[in-house]
């Protein structure tokens, strides 16, 4: 894969499209693409809440969406094309190196770990965990490899029980009360070192490979997620390539790349709809009675006790903004626009969707390009099905010192 090819392909598709994945359903009544798309619009608007929950995962194969929809979805697709890497799973290993972690969450470490190692190509002198927690990863790979593991973790409790499991299995391991954010962090690393990071956020995946490159390790095997959590108000690029890309990202916008999950139980997806839906109620509602048509920020959860009605959750709202807005006439008909709206958002929000992906490979490959241009050789995969995860983007950079 030529990076800065797939990069420029990508910049230029979200440029051309950032009308239709800026828009934001939520809280903006009334899109600006509708006007040039108003079959499309009035289609998505007619469908119900259970017709776009079933097709939120995977919003390029919604059938029968007016155009563009259909062209957009090929294309998103045709930019993301990745090799799905495989890799063989060791098939019995001790109960202390799973115990107490869920079955998904250890089937994308054994996973990731099989794939790093497969695809490592120079001997790995030490791997170091970087924002180990107990350390999982890292002792994974050190019990299979024989090689030492260094786990750099703040949570002093999570490292003392991560030093305990490393003991009782007799793997070489160091667990390092470390803050990855501070610079000074960067002199634990040694030029030999093989990094490894599964779902690094924001902020902290970044920090990785500045040290990284900083440091001039050897290998890294990074799969980013959260890429939201940043301390910043935007995104800031660390490549050439990305500097001049001029696709400014707010946070807000940098989380699209999140809206799917693979994991939500079906009482935590009520919750979330209704939690929702009371939020576009109570937006409905202040419209109206402050006569100003515009959003106002509003918590997921209103301060105090839990309301039990929507009625309670929006008189806690109007406190929450010192307003006084006429009671509405019927509480129930509120409700239920509230529910009609979360509908509405629910399928418009499906056209931004096909950009989840696009955008999550954009944001990737910026930090792979910054790699290359520091010297790496660097390739792109899916370390396992987007059924395990959404975030299966693997990066491997590799440097001959």
């Amino acid at each position: 894969m030529d990076l800065l090819t797939r990069f420029t392909r990508l910049t230029d598709w979200l440029q051309r499209h950032q009308a239709l994945w800026r828009a934001r359903p939520f809280t903006t009544p009334v899109l600006a693409w509708e006007a040039d798309w108003p079959e499309l619009a009035g289609w998505l608007r007619a469908r119900s809440l259970a017709d776009a929950e079933a097709a939120q995962s995977q919003p390029a194969q919604l059938l029968g969406a007016p155009e563009p929809f259909g062209q957009l979805a090929a294309e998103a697709q045709e930019l993301c094309v990745l090799p799905r890497w495989e890799a063989a799973v060791s098939p019995s290993v001790p109960e202390l190196l799973h115990r107490h972690i869920p079955g998904r969450k250890w089937q994308q470490i054994t996973r990731f770990a099989a794939v790093a190692t497969a695809r490592t190509p120079a001997p790995v002198e030490r791997w170091v965990d970087w924002c180990a927690g107990k350390g999982h990863l890292g002792r994974l790979l050190a019990w299979q490899s024989g090689c030492p593991v260094c786990c750099l973790e703040w949570d002093a409790e999570l490292n003392r029980a991560g030093a305990e499991l490393s003991a009782r299995l007799q793997v070489d391991a160091q667990h390092l009360d470390a803050d990855v954010m501070q610079a000074s962090n960067a002199e634990r690393l040694e030029r030999g070192d093989t990094l490894v990071a599964l779902h690094a956020c924001g902020d902290l995946h970044r920090q990785l490979i500045e040290q990284v490159v900083a440091r001039q390790c050897r290998q890294l095997a990074l799969s980013p997620c959260c890429y939201n959590r940043i301390a910043g108000a935007s995104h800031q690029p660390l490549s050439l390539a990305g500097k001049t890309a001029a696709l400014p990202l707010s946070r807000d916008e940098l989380g699209l790349a999140l809206q799917q999950s693979a994991t939500a139980g079906a009482r935590e997806l009520r919750q979330r709809d209704r939690s929702m839906a009371w939020r576009l109620a109570f937006d409905h509602w202040q419209r109206e009675g402050r006569g100003v048509d515009s959003y106002l920020p509003t918590p997921s959860r209103a301060p105090g006790p839990q309301p039990q009605t929507l009625a309670d959750f929006c008189l806690a709202m109007a406190a929450y903004h010192d307003l006084q807005l006429p009671v509405p006439a019927d509480w129930q008909a509120l409700e239920a626009h509230g529910w009609q709206r979360l509908a509405q958002v629910r399928n418009l929000e499906l056209v931004g969707g096909l950009f989840r992906r696009p955008l999550e490979l954009w944001l990737v490959l910026e930090r792979a390009l910054y790699l290359q241009e520091a010297g790496y050789r660097v390739r792109l995969g899916e370390f396992c099905e987007p059924a395990l995860t959404p975030r299966n983007l693997l990066l491997l950079a590799q440097r001959d010192n």
